[in-house]
């Protein structure tokens, strides 16, 4: 049975915390600190291997990189993230106020970049031949400039009040709790969650259908006939495996990040809390673990990437220039 003991002993002010058998604690602790350790670990060699490499300073693979810092901070705000887990905060209220704006900033922009992924792979399946005209790693960064920002922008719009003072909705000490009203808790999940998903949703729906179409095309060598789609079948296999590989990170992503934002349909005015919502906190933050997997088992770049990392060959004289997409086909 679970017993409860004050934070500070040595002050009536202080929150209560959950005690539970210390296997249990050490076990929680030994699995969600192994979790964050590799999400921090696997998005790191993401970005070493992206920004190192020229090779693979393409439009998507920026915007994978945008994604990959993201899932680098949440990585290490699972961390504080932990502390919460018997319901003490013992950083102080300038640091939960920190924390919340780095959740809050990598949360928002994580959702922006997955729905420019989408977009990418629509006018990468849906218009092939104008793709290289419309999406160019200026434009791509122009766009994840403009992601974050708004990232931002909506931190400190629906954010003010509990930056203006840290703790000031904290009913006791050693807690760590962040409130929005109603109307910016509503405008919160249209913005972050219903607009995005909806838009994400749209976009790779129908860009399911025509890769399904493209396909067919190319077995019965439809499309080598076809003006409009005169790209060859090498380009057409690699835009089709590169959507079906950010299709299955975009479902995943969907599948973690959705009981986390269903919960505020709820009615609550909590946002983020000691208790409240944990598991599905630890959800959406368990995304940025699998996707950096999820590029292990298909992109070959980036496990090659990996060994020449590993081994230090990226210290070697002109390994930037170093070939990554051969046969990766």
């Amino acid at each position: 049975m679970e017993e409860v003991e004050l934070c500070f002993p040595q002050l009536n002010t202080s929150c209560w915390k959950t005690k539970r058998p210390l296997s249990h604690t050490v076990l929680i602790y030994m699995v969600l600190s192994f979790i964050s350790l590799l999400t921090v670990t696997l998005n790191l060699l993401v970005i070493i291997s992206i920004s190192h490499f020229k090779q693979l300073h393409t439009p998507t693979n920026l915007l994978l990189l945008s994604l990959a810092v993201c899932d680098f901070f949440i990585g290490i705000i699972m961390l504080f993230q932990i502390m919460l887990i018997d319901g003490c905060w013992v950083l102080g209220d300038f640091m939960c106020a920190l924390y919340g704006v780095f959740d809050f900033t990598m949360t928002c922009s994580s959702i922006g970049t997955m729905m420019l992924i989408s977009a990418d792979r629509y006018v990468a399946i849906c218009d092939p031949m104008n793709y290289s005209i419309k999406v160019t790693p200026k434009r791509v960064g122009i766009w994840i400039s403009l992601c974050w920002t708004c990232s931002v922008f909506l931190l400190s719009v629906l954010m003010k009040e509990n930056l203006k003072q840290p703790g000031r909705f904290n009913s006791c000490t050693g807690e760590c709790i962040l409130i929005i009203t109603f109307v910016e808790q509503i405008t919160d999940l249209v913005l972050i969650f219903i607009i995005p998903i909806t838009v994400i949703v749209v976009l790779y729906m129908r860009v399911f259908v025509v890769a399904v179409s493209q396909a067919r095309a190319m077995r019965s060598h439809i499309a080598a006939v076809s003006l409009q789609c005169s790209v060859s079948a090498f380009t057409k296999k690699s835009e089709l495996k590169a959507a079906r590989t950010l299709g299955v990170v975009i479902v995943v992503f969907l599948f973690c990040i959705c009981p986390f934002f269903s919960s505020t349909l709820l009615g609550q005015d909590t946002l983020l809390s000691t208790s409240s919502a944990a598991f599905f906190i630890c959800l959406f933050y368990f995304n940025s673990c699998l996707n950096p997997i999820v590029y292990a088992f298909f992109y070959p770049w980036f496990r090659k990437s990996i060994r020449l990392i590993v081994t230090l060959q990226i210290l070697t004289p002109g390994s930037h220039d170093a070939s990554m997409l051969r046969d990766t086909a």
